[in-house]
């Protein structure tokens, strides 16, 4: 390896470089197998191992209970906004859902197809730069669940907490924070994630879903969509993505090597702080999000100017920084932070901050 530049980028994201190391150690030869993962079969016992540790790891990390099961699913997390109401609506049925950003609005509008999804809360009125309060929701206690986003990776917040749904099930959207904090799974009736975050690379979305649940899916419901039969079948009813799973069981190999999500989510906390900190104390930084709202994950902020925000971004690149622009929706800049960036870049970012609003502040 010769050149590595610093990766902001919101998704696909940054890899540990650990796990790339290995995964280019095993690329061409996996572990003696004499065939690359991306060529073995799904259903030989050199995969059976991949597939049986990566499940084990993520129970383990996350202290997910027999009472769940972990699926390996494809399509990404914009598949499992049709997929959860297709499976947990009961005919007739009706859901709530919280609306806090792009991401929320998207699994809204596809659950107002297969049957009554109504919003039960939402920060749209100031531009999703916050998290409702409590107070605010208007949740139903007879919904088939309740469906939240815990980060919002454009607009830059984070549910402090998961919402009080009493015995309705929780459901919830962690692509863009998943295994960067601790979290009680059993309060969940089903979890979801694009891996291209926090877990690996794309390809593969992880579920977690309550056994109980599985049976609420109608038997007319195609088979490829319904997760009982991907939860009998150990997601392997089809080929999965092999590869992906692989880099997803070396991730959280990596993430216990570093002391499991406590001390993942301390790390975390600590590199947001320094560039909040720094926008905080300064006058030419603007935050865009309200602070009890804030992300430890995609930090936006914004320049006193467009053509300045354009400036900034020039001299990141030539610092060896990449994608740091935001959204298009939103603009601005934004630094997407996950686990896997190390608190060099961040240093880096700020040293660059710093330099420049004295250049132009």
């Amino acid at each position: 390896m010769t050149h590595r530049i610093i990766n902001f980028s919101a998704g696909p994201a940054v890899l540990p470089l650990e796990v790339l190391e290995e995964a280019q150690r095993d690329l061409v030869d996996y572990q003696g197998a004499g065939l690359s993962v991306m060529e073995m079969s799904h259903r030989s016992p050199h995969y059976d191992a991949i597939h049986t540790d990566a499940i084990a790891s993520l129970r383990s990390l996350m202290g997910i209970g027999d009472d769940h099961a972990v699926l390996f699913l494809q399509g990404g997390a914009s598949l499992q906004f049709s997929m959860v109401p297709m499976n947990l609506m009961h005919p007739a049925g009706k859901a709530d859902y919280i609306l806090t950003g792009t991401w929320s609005k998207k699994a809204l509008k596809e659950a107002s197809k297969e049957g009554r999804a109504r919003i039960a809360g939402s920060s749209e009125e100031t531009g999703f730069d916050r998290i409702p309060e409590a107070s605010e929701l208007d949740l139903d206690g007879e919904a088939d669940y309740l469906h939240f986003t815990t980060n919002n990776t454009i607009v830059g917040t984070q549910w402090p907490s998961e919402p009080d749904a009493g015995d309705v099930p929780l459901v919830a959207d962690m692509s863009s924070d998943i295994l960067s904090r601790p979290i009680d799974v059993g309060r969940y009736g089903l979890i979801y994630a694009g891996a291209q975050k926090n877990l690996g690379p794309a390809g593969v979305t992880l579920v977690i879903v309550r056994k109980d649940l599985l049976a609420r899916a109608p038997e007319s419901l195609p088979t490829m969509l319904t997760y009982r039969i991907h939860a009998d079948k150990n997601s392997l009813y089809n080929t999965p993505p092999c590869w992906s799973i692989y880099v997803v069981g070396l991730a959280c190999q990596w993430l216990e090597r570093r002391g499991g999500l406590e001390a993942m989510a301390q790390r975390n906390a600590a590199k947001a702080a320094k560039l909040y900190d720094l926008i905080d104390g300064s006058d030419f930084y603007r935050g865009t999000v309200q602070i009890a709202s804030r992300s430890p994950m995609n930090i936006p902020f914004r320049l006193p100017s467009e053509e300045l925000e354009s400036r900034f971004l020039e001299a990141s690149v030539e610092a060896g920084m990449t994608n740091l622009k935001g959204h298009r929706s939103v603009g601005g800049i934004r630094a997407s932070i996950y686990n896997a960036m190390p608190a060099e870049g961040v240093d880096r970012l700020a040293e660059l901050m710093w330099e420049f609003e004295r250049a132009h502040g």
